[in-house]
């Protein structure tokens, strides 16, 4: 049994995505026995992250002070645009270092059972980006999942006949095992086959 204190910094704690009680418990522990400074200065970096964190007016992305790196770098390919659901997930691409474009971040799926239309995700804004012209590629690259797949059809549809639309090839991990995969992901990936080269 916490204190009322702790029980309050372990429900705060398990509103974060993917903190369930036994870690949030976990990290009020390790948060009431580091030195005082360590803590305050946890706190101390999410103030500052909240007040100088704003939205790129461009990709709407996360960004300091006006346009976000990646809008910012001049060497980056204007003619291809990378849409996505949210902010972190532009990272696992640029690690990947196999594409060199724009990107387009959503805020999130269309899910109108969860009450988000088109009208709540920045799917006008890329409309208009689009619109504004140089655009050749759009590449969907939203999450695999129903929200995922409905917003990429959606944005399928309204961008068709305005630039040359791709999503992103899905099928089997590099090291996985056939006798594992679902029957969606092998399906994909009989889909997306691509011929040897010898």
């Amino acid at each position: 049994m916490l204190p009322p204190s702790a029980e309050a910094l372990v429900r705060e704690l398990t509103r974060l995505p993917g903190v369930g009680r036994r870690s949030a418990q976990r990290l009020a522990v390790h948060l009431l026995r580091v030195p005082e400074g360590d803590a305050l200065q946890l706190a101390t970096a999410i103030e500052e992250a909240r007040a100088r964190i704003q939205p790129c007016p461009e990709c709407y992305g996360f960004a300091e002070d006006g346009l976000c790196p990646i809008c910012r770098d001049t060497r980056r390919d204007d003619a291809m645009i990378c849409v996505v659901e949210a902010p972190q997930d532009v990272d696992p691409i640029e690690r990947s270092g196999a594409f060199r474009g724009r990107y387009h971040v959503l805020g999130g799926a269309l899910s109108p059972l969860d009450g988000v239309d088109p009208e709540d995700l920045t799917i006008a804004q890329l409309v208009a980006r689009v619109d504004r012209g140089g655009i050749t590629e759009v590449i969907v690259a939203t999450n695999p999942t129903m929200t995922g797949e409905a917003t990429a059809a959606y944005i399928a549809g309204l961008l068709r006949d305005r630039t040359r639309i791709t999503r992103l090839a899905s099928g089997l991990p590099v090291g996985g095992d056939l006798e594992f995969a679902d029957e969606v992901t092998l399906g994909r990936a009989l889909e997306g086959r691509r011929s040897i080269d010898a």
